[in-house]
């Protein structure tokens, strides 16, 4: 029997809607792992539609790293303020905040990137190949390769996840939209170093994150 005790741990375990959450209990026989499994595949087919939708509710995220070397600041927005107190959204955002800490994009996405940035980049790309000694007519070919490296690096949603390098921020979030069932959108951050424009040792951020979380 599906009893509302279960169907309330269901939500808060995922931050479902009720009637998906007896849905997800009533076809997994009463197993909620695999009504949370039942979830989350249901809800990637829904995840794109529900990415249109308005996200104003989420969490202000801190993260400080290395005894103050490193700071963030990052709001991750979901559709409802209960959704906002799942557990699993709440990981979600303390996730972001470590990556930008360890990776430090510039920028959430490829369009917020400034045209005149992508441009120099281009620019720099063409020279290196030509330098490379690439005819001219595979040099345009090279350069959209390396352009797409390049926005994998300074852009958060198409980084590789720290904790899962087979797959990007991006998809992250994706699964968390599916698994929660509302709309999940990294609205900004800021990304604070001590010292940062002063030359300096290089340091791997992201290798001294990941030892921190037990990585």
């Amino acid at each position: 029997m599906i009893t509302a005790e279960l169907v309330k741990q269901l939500r808060e375990r995922t931050g479902a809607g009720m009637m998906d959450c007896k849905k997800a209990l009533t076809e997994s026989n009463g197993d909620m792992d695999k009504a949370i499994e039942y979830l989350r595949e249901k809800g990637l087919a829904a995840a794109a539609k529900k990415s249109g939708r308005t996200a104003a509710e989420g969490l202000v995220e801190a993260y400080i790293h290395g005894n103050g070397r490193i700071g963030v600041l990052v709001e991750v927005n979901i559709e409802t303020d209960f959704a906002a107190k799942n557990d699993e959204f709440k990981t979600l955002v303390k996730d972001i905040a470590m990556q930008i800490a360890a990776n430090k994009p510039e920028y959430i996405r490829r369009e917020d990137v400034p045209a005149d940035v992508i441009e120099k980049e281009k620019e720099v790309l063409r020279a290196q190949a030509l330098n490379e000694g690439k005819p001219e007519k595979v040099v345009e070919k090279m350069v959209e390769g390396r352009i797409e490296k390049f926005y994998s690096e300074i852009c958060l949603l198409e980084q590789s996840w720290i904790k899962d390098p087979d797959k990007t921020i991006s998809q992250l979030v994706t699964e968390k939209i599916a698994t929660i069932g509302e709309n999940i959108n990294i609205r900004r951050f800021a990304r604070f170093e001590k010292g940062e424009g002063i030359e300096k040792k290089e340091e791997n951020f992201a290798e001294e994150v990941m030892k921190q979380i037990g990585g």
